[in-house]
């Protein structure tokens, strides 16, 4: 319900780098919701819990910063919003301390600090130049599958307290 993708490449340009950082979470959210029905037909607590696991690691992976698959998906819609991510990802640390957020931060930051800097160099902004139309699809799915893990997140935790 969580991959380590590496691409051999870079893609395309960012707008292929969306498509592909949303099949991840997408594919992963069909597999937690498989597992969270198949718990309510069956009454299975550990199918419940693996259900949980999926919705809150994909929920996690939707962080709007490099290298997750959310900061992937907002490289198409706006650089900009991992300047909203960087904070996501200290605030999750300070909550709860873990060196993975660590080594996260430290993959995020040269990105998070060439958005900082300005605009791109003239090659990273045809990558990063995607249609307002898709702009705002992206955003849209983005959006909406990120409200819908929390949701399921926070329904399937509640239910593992009963």
């Amino acid at each position: 319900m969580g991959a380590w993708i590496e691409l051999k490449d870079r893609p395309h340009d960012a707008e292929t780098e969306a498509y592909v950082g949303l099949a991840g979470p997408l594919a992963g959210t069909l597999a937690a919701l498989v597992c969270y029905f198949w718990s309510r037909n069956t009454g299975s607590s550990l199918l419940l819990a693996v259900a949980y696991s999926g919705f809150f690691l994909n929920l996690f992976n939707m962080i709007p910063v490099p290298p997750f698959d959310g900061g992937r998906v907002t490289a198409a819609i706006s650089r900009k919003l991992w300047l909203v991510g960087a904070p996501v990802l200290l605030a999750l640390f300070l909550w709860r301390p873990n060196p993975i957020l660590i080594l996260m931060a430290v993959l995020a930051a040269p990105q998070i600090l060439g958005v900082l800097r300005g605009s791109p160099d003239p090659e990273d902004a045809a990558y990063y130049s995607v249609p307002v139309q898709k702009r705002i699809e992206y955003g849209l799915l983005y959006i909406g599958l990120l409200v819908y893990l929390a949701v399921m997140t926070e329904q399937v935790h509640t239910m593992l307290g009963r």
